[in-house]
């Protein structure tokens, strides 16, 4: 689609305005003949709604951002809502159903605000338990079975309380597991492009790095892309899902108008709201913290984000963005081939810190690649 900014003028950007005078950003409409404008106005609004949603804060309308100004329109009960294979439903009222369900007792998977198989399958069992047609269709008369049996005292999210338990009883060897490593871009898509140096070539080589040392621990490292493509976001989640992956670990570096922006930042699934993945969320610190003690790079902490390589994937996913190659110091310290093994290594003890659960643990940024063989031989010889 095309990107709507200030100065735009017409139809897309009327539609804008009207959604966000619904959600109370902007004042109603005045009736005003004339072209509607993207003015100041119209842009804080949308930085208003993109940092609710946690999505990139631009003021910009593109595409991430105008799907959730379409799913923000629907609340529960506008429309019936079922599993549609070619063209699955999405919007807030997805989501609201998904968190009824969930404080119910019934697993929809993750709230993502679409209408997947998970969530039909609890609908049916929710609608089974409560002796209405088990169809899969939120119509009125399970609308009206969901609102009686609202809960009292809302709070705590079974779906990550599962991850938790999950990442427990997988216990702390790193042989077995599988993750997915996802060097952004690829491809035509280059990402940030600096003086020659790309950011497609950078995060396939540091993925690759990756990639030995978690085969040489005994993991299944699988890459999401190869060296001359560029999925979308959408699909490269759905490679993990297809995969059964247990973790998701997305490679990026970073760009910015100003020169002086630098550090290392790293990103969750979470809206914002409440709704957040603890272990995503714990995988993201242990990621900063590590790669922040190596290398002294400055520290941008951990957010959480709706993007579709965060929302869509079925296992804890984090973005990490390791330097901006719009920065000097920042280009010059990923160009040399020692510093990304130096990333490599600390991204794998980090994942490797994730499954200690804080057990026979070393102090951050201490725990080297050959400690790390050497506690996965002894937990072997042990079993």
């Amino acid at each position: 689609m095309q990107l709507l900014h200030r100065g735009d003028v017409g139809p897309a950007v009327a539609e804008i305005k009207n959604t966000l005078a619904a959600l109370g950003l902007l004042p109603a409409p005045n009736g005003r003949p004339g072209p509607a404008t993207f003015d100041a106005a119209v842009e804080h609004a949308v930085r208003v709604f993109q940092q609710q949603r946690g999505l990139i804060t631009d003021g910009v309308v593109g595409p991430a951002t105008y799907r959730a100004l379409t799913d923000a329109r629907w609340r529960l009960g506008d429309r019936s809502l079922a599993f549609l294979v070619s063209k699955p439903v999405s919007g807030d009222d997805v989501f609201a159903l998904q968190e009824r369900l969930l404080e119910l007792g019934y697993d929809a998977g993750r709230p993502d605000g679409i209408f997947g198989h998970e969530t039909e399958q609890a609908l049916r069992s929710f609608q089974r338990d409560y002796g209405l047609n088990s169809d899969g269709i939120c119509g009125p008369a399970t609308l009206r079975a969901l609102k009686q049996l609202a809960p009292k005292v809302r709070g705590g999210r079974p779906v990550f309380l599962r991850e938790q338990e999950k990442v427990r009883r997988s216990g702390p060897r790193l042989r077995g597991k599988r993750i997915v490593i996802d060097p952004g871009h690829g491809g035509a898509d280059r990402g940030v492009c600096v003086g020659g140096v790309s950011e497609a070539d950078l995060v396939w080589d540091l993925a690759r790095r990756l990639e030995g040392r978690m085969v040489a621990t005994g993991m299944e490292a699988l890459i999401s892309r190869g060296p001359n493509a560029c999925p979308p976001d959408a699909e490269r989640a759905r490679f993990a899902n297809e995969a059964g992956a247990d973790m998701f670990l997305s490679l990026h570096t970073d760009g910015n108008a100003s020169p002086l922006a630098q550090g290392v930042a790293s990103f969750h699934f979470g809206t914002g709201n409440g709704t957040t993945s603890t272990v995503g969320e714990a995988l993201a610190g242990f990621l900063q913290r590590e790669i922040v003690a190596r290398t002294g790079m400055r520290d941008c902490r951990t957010h959480p984000k709706t993007w579709e390589v965060l929302r869509l994937t079925r296992m804890p996913a984090v973005r990490i963005e390791i330097g901006y190659l719009t920065n000097a110091d920042d280009r010059n310290r990923l160009l040399d081939p020692r510093f990304r093994d130096i990333i490599a290594e600390g991204l794998l003890v980090a994942v490797k810190r994730l499954y200690l659960l804080g057990k026979d643990d070393q102090p951050t940024g201490t725990f080297t690649f050959d400690d790390l063989l050497r506690h996965e031989l002894a937990r072997a010889e042990g079993a």
